[in-house]
């Protein structure tokens, strides 16, 4: 097996390919509204079949930066224990210095505890606003809707459960609780993170981007059911029943969001 912290290899085709493809992936996820205002960010492995999953290097999206702008050379090279390969040079000003994304610890985590090929944080409108609708759950839940089997493990009879954790000043801090939630959900894909967004994994990048779409679907079909006042909780998707002669309102309602 080559090693992947050689000059030789970090100029390979599998590293050279996969960050073309991150930064092409910035920009469709951009237009998407994603990862605009130099939210959100992407990391992906380098797919290399001479070398296995768990070793392969890390490819990031540096932090604080226009995505839709950011070219290879823009790019961090980790390796597979999250320690910085390569680092891209400084550019002229008004550009800020490298750093790499501040989402760095919350991606290991996914690489680490899930064996993913790659990571998507989102700061798409749907991931955020979904969050909000009952500030007191701690999970979103739908059932019965098409593009849930589109999530890894899940079919449309399925209830698809996605954890809520609580946001931060500061994304590093949200390390631990990000950690926790995977480890209670075995079978998520996604930890959604209140007033902010959510994180989004898979076993390659077309896992993790098909996933990402499939979500914001969802979550964007919940809002919309929400505002028609029917449930999007349950397979018949009626009316939000009332509770003692009450209609629940997004302030009352107790049903998981």
């Amino acid at each position: 097996m080559a090693s992947t912290t050689t000059q030789a290899y970090l100029e390979s085709k599998p590293v050279v390919e996969a960050k073309a493809l991150l930064t092409e992936l910035c920009r469709q996820f951009y237009h998407l509204g994603w990862v605009g205002g130099t939210g959100g960010s992407i990391t992906l492995k380098v797919h290399d079949d001479s070398i296995p999953k768990s070793q392969q290097l890390i490819i990031m999206s540096p932090s604080g930066v226009q995505k839709e702008r950011m070219l290879a050379e823009d790019m961090y090279i980790l390796a597979s224990d999250g320690s910085i390969v390569s680092s891209p040079s400084p550019k002229p000003y008004p550009h800020k210095p490298p750093k790499c994304s501040d989402c760095g610890p919350l991606f290991m985590k996914a690489y680490q505890m899930r064996n993913a090929g790659a990571v998507i944080h989102s700061h798409g409108m749907e991931s955020c606003l979904v969050t909000m609708m009952n500030p007191a759950s701690k999970e979103f839940r739908i059932t019965h809707m098409e593009m849930i089997k589109g999530i890894q493990g899940h079919g449309y009879y399925d209830e698809l459960v996605v954890p809520i954790i609580e946001n931060s000043a500061h994304e590093r801090d949200l390390t631990d609780s990000l950690a926790s939630a995977i480890e209670a959900y075995p079978k998520t894909t996604a930890v959604l993170v209140r007033n902010h967004g959510i994180y989004v994994w898979g076993d390659s990048w077309i896992s993790a981007k098909t996933q990402a779409e499939c979500y914001h679907y969802l979550f964007d079909a919940a809002i919309k059911l929400n505002q028609m006042g029917l449930d999007w909780s349950t397979p018949t998707h009626g009316p939000i029943k009332s509770v003692q002669g009450v209609s629940r309102g997004v302030e009352n309602r107790s049903v998981s969001c």
